[in-house]
C-alpha cells in the first residue's frame, strides 16, 4: 500500500453517479471477438469483490507518446455486476463508437473523472512520473472514493487505497476498458480544439503523435507552446524554447 502525493488542481470532468504486485494477466479473460463484453470482463472485479471490496475502480492513460499535448488519466467505478455492451480498449474502437461509449459510461457509472498533466509538467517530472500524477488526480476526483483500484499496464501511482495493475487490462477489465474510453475521448477532444489555435501542424488528425506529416510540420514551423521540449530532441536537435 503507498501514500498518494496531495494534488490540487482542478478536476476536468467528474460526476456523482492489500495493494497487490504486479502479476501476469490471464488471456483467456479477454473480451469476445467482435467488441462485446461478457461476463469475463468483470473477472478482476469479480476477484476483488469476492473479497470484500465493494467500490472497484478502473484506472488508465491516454497521450504517453506524443510529441504534443497533456497526458490524460481517467477513473471509473462501475455498479457491481454492470456490463456495458461494446466496450473493449478504446485504441480497437472508431471515434464515433468511443464517443457513443462515452455517454454511456458516464450515464451508468457511479462516479467517474477526467485529469489532465500538461506538457510544461511532463518536461519537468518526465513522462511516467506525470502519467502516475494524472492518474492520482483521477482517482482523488472521484466523488466516491473507492476501495480498490485497477490499474493498465504494469506500474502503478503511490495511493493509499489497496491497488492492482494488470498488463493488458484495457481489453481485461471492463472498469479500466470504461477509464480507457474515457481518457481518450477528452484528449482526443482537446487535441482537436489545439488543431483551431496551431492549424499548421494538423492536430485535429494525429492528436499530436509523431506521424510523418507531425514532425514535418514541426521541422517547417517549429515547436509550438503544447509541445513536449523533452519530446523533440531528436527531431530537431535541442531542448527547444516554446513558442
Amino acid at each position: 500500500m503507498k501514500i498518494t502525493d496531495d494534488t490540487t488542481e482542478k478536476c476536468l470532468i467528474s460526476h456523482n453517479s492489500p495493494c497487490a504486485k504486479p502479476g501476469k494477466h490471464v488471456n483467456k479473460f479477454a473480451f469476445l471477438a467482435g467488441g462485446s463484453c461478457n461476463a469475463d470482463s468483470l473477472y478482476y472485479e469479480n476477484i476483488y469483490m469476492n473479497k470484500g471490496f465493494n467500490l472497484i475502480c478502473g484506472v488508465d492513460e491516454a497521450g504517453r507518446g506524443p510529441l504534443a499535448g497533456p497526458v490524460y488519466a481517467a477513473a471509473v467505478i462501475l455498479p457491481k455486476g454492470k456490463l456495458i455492451d461494446g466496450v473493449k480498449d478504446s485504441k480497437k474502437l472508431s471515434p464515433k463508437k468511443r464517443q457513443a461509449l462515452f455517454s454511456t459510461i458516464i450515464s451508468n457509472a457511479v462516479s467517474y473523472a477526467v485529469a489532465s498533466v500538461d506538457e510544461n509538467e511532463i518536461d519537468r517530472i518526465n513522462i511516467l512520473n506525470a502519467t502516475h500524477l494524472a492518474m492520482q488526480k483521477a482517482i482523488n476526483f472521484l466523488s466516491i472514493q473507492p476501495d480498490m483500484v485497477l490499474i493498465d499496464g504494469n506500474s502503478a501511482p503511490k495511493l493509499d487505497i489497496p491497488c492492482q495493475t494488470i498488463v493488458k487490462g484495457d481489453d481485461l477489465s471492463l472498469s479500466i476498458s470504461c477509464a480507457s474510453i474515457l481518457a481518450k475521448v477528452s484528449r482526443d477532444d482537446f487535441m482537436v480544439k489545439m488543431a483551431e489555435k496551431y492549424p499548421q501542424y494538423l492536430f485535429e488528425e494525429h492528436k499530436g503523435y509523431g506521424t510523418k506529416a507531425h514532425i514535418e510540420a514541426i521541422k517547417k514551423y517549429g515547436p509550438c507552446k503544447i509541445h513536449r521540449k523533452s519530446f523533440l530532441k531528436k527531431i530537431i536537435g535541442v531542448m527547444p524554447q516554446n513558442s
